[in-house]
């Protein structure tokens, strides 16, 4: 990984606008406690400013003292030894004219008293911030009431230069705080920023915008489908072919894959272990090849992932072609026979024997035209025809009699002849293994084929099949017999099931009267333009 992209990595980003955050958070948070303080400060200032002079207003000593004829002379060291036991900046006692009575300067006695006292005048006791004689003070006025009449005012004021150096003094412990605050929330942040960058791997963040754009796209894009599934086999992620694959419509992500509509085989193979490579696997109307294998990071599984590729197509195509090259190597093999009848021929006429040199190759040459001008007047469809000649070589070749009942007709095929060569060619190739081994190997085929429907016979002298599994004989993996590796095949049959339910058709199989199985096969169409 690039060393830009390291140092720009998503982890990192996050760590460093985290920081940033914290940082203005706590500056933020400090400043509102100093501010806090100050305010705290100067409410406790006014309240100690309030209840000193309160009191001094309420004591007889001041009521008494006002009533003689120089009150100073009892005010003043009353009022100057309150202002030292409270640590107050100034006691003042005036008249109602503002004239004092005390101040901690004794040259402004007799002089008048600087600041707003009307609230008191009118018998309210109020506190106010103010610059007067003393500098700025925060200070407190109340009335001196006698017989219900104010007689004098009292004043007590503590300066604010004293309130500000007590809440400097509890600056370092505010900052302390913020300091510890900090230091938590950027130790939070950096526990953060590890576990995002363990679960981007250091990525920045426009390399994981790109990384999923490129990504989606690329899921989306492709024409194979695509299946992630985490460590408890549910579905993470899957692109568009996969879910037309499967069939699946509404959204699986996040649901087990045992709780999808998905045939069990598929299943089993999507969570096998080890990883399954090129199943086929029958999911509705198409064949799919499926490979898993699991996924890991750092030698760690996270799960598996799950590739699908349709080759419903390829598979009959593929029929058709087994079917063709069955033809051929039946062809080839006739070739060689005729060869043998060809020389056999020859050998008799030069020993001198043509009369039975003609009568061998007459009754050769009728069977061989026989059964093809049976099969062609019966069949009026090349591909099909093609298909029954095949067989019957073919057939003939393993020792298997394969007979084409002479209730076929057909006039047309209302399917594809791709449809044709899958149903009838996987039915008879079923019947043909089936009597292999069989004491008697006869296989009857039988069609009836027109504009509107088609409806096939084919039956054996084989073992049959028993009422238990007749129900099975259509799903992908049941078969009677082994592939040549001794894994089971089971996808002939299976191909044909899915080939006559797309026509909305029905395959039966029953008890044949030759001893073996009997599959009837049923499609009728509605007419149409």
């Amino acid at each position: 990984m690039s060393t830009w992209t390291r140092t720009g990595s998503l982890a990192r980003q996050i760590l460093a606008l985290q920081v940033v955050v914290v940082l203005l958070v706590v500056a933020g948070a400090t400043a509102l406690a100093y501010v806090d303080a100050r305010r705290d400060a100067d409410d406790r200032t006014a309240e100690r400013a309030t209840a000193v002079a309160v009191g001094l207003a309420d004591s007889p000593t001041v009521t008494e003292a006002l009533a003689s004829p120089d009150p100073s002379a009892v005010l003043q060291p009353y009022a100057e030894r309150l202002r030292r036991d409270t640590a107050t900046d100034f006691v003042v006692v005036m008249d109602t004219d503002r004239v004092r009575y005390t101040h901690p300067t004794k040259s402004n006695i007799g002089r008048r008293f600087v600041g707003n006292v009307a609230p008191a005048l009118a018998g309210r006791t109020f506190t106010e911030e103010y610059v007067g004689t003393l500098g700025r003070s925060i200070r407190a006025v109340t009335p001196v009431l006698a017989d219900g009449e104010v007689v004098a005012l009292v004043s007590v004021g503590i300066a604010t230069d004293r309130v500000r150096r007590e809440v400097l003094a509890r600056i370092p412990a505010i900052l302390v705080a913020g300091l510890g605050v900090l230091l938590l929330g950027v130790g939070g942040a950096w526990l953060i920023s590890r576990r995002v960058r363990r679960q981007t791997h250091g990525m920045g963040g426009a390399e994981i915008t790109r990384m999923y754009e490129y990504y989606d796209s690329v899921l989306h894009a492709v024409r194979e489908g695509i299946v992630l599934l985490d460590r408890d086999d549910r579905v993470q992620l899957l692109n568009d072919e996969a879910r037309a694959l499967l069939g699946l419509g509404a959204e699986p992500v996040g649901t087990a894959l045992a709780g999808l509509p998905l045939p069990d085989d598929l299943v089993r193979t999507m969570t096998a272990d080890p990883g399954a490579e090129d199943e086929i696997h029958l999911v509705g109307e198409r064949v799919l090849v499926v490979n898993q294998s699991v996924a890991t990071w750092e030698g760690r599984p996270l799960g598996r992932v799950v590739t699908l590729r349709d080759h419903t197509r390829l598979r009959e195509v593929a029929a058709e072609l087994d079917t063709v090259k069955g033809l051929t190597e039946s062809l080839r093999a006739q070739n060689h026979e005729a060869s043998n009848r060809l020389h056999t021929v020859v050998s008799l006429i030069e020993t001198g024997r043509p009369q039975d040199a003609v009568v061998f190759a007459t009754r050769e040459l009728e069977l061989a035209q026989r059964l093809t001008d049976e099969v062609v007047a019966a069949v009026d469809e090349p591909v099909l025809a093609a298909l029954l000649l095949g067989k019957t070589a073919q057939a003939s070749e393993r020792g298997i009699d394969l007979q084409v009942s002479p209730d076929t007709h057909v006039s047309a095929v209302a399917i594809s002849s791709r449809e044709v060569v899958t149903i009838l060619g996987n039915l008879i190739d079923n019947a043909m293994d089936a009597v292999h081994d069989a004491d008697r190997r006869l296989v009857v085929v039988r069609v009836e084929s027109d504009d509107l429907g088609f409806d096939a016979t084919v039956e054996d002298s084989g073992p049959g099949i028993t009422q238990e599994y007749r129900d099975k004989a259509f799903e992908r993996g049941w078969s009677t017999k082994r592939a040549d590796d001794g894994s089971r095949r089971g996808l002939g049959l299976a191909l044909v099931g899915q080939a006559v339910r797309r026509h909305g058709g029905s395959v039966v199989v029953r008890e044949s009267d030759l001893g073996g199985a009997r599959f009837d096969v049923s499609i009728e169409l509605v007419a149409g333009p």
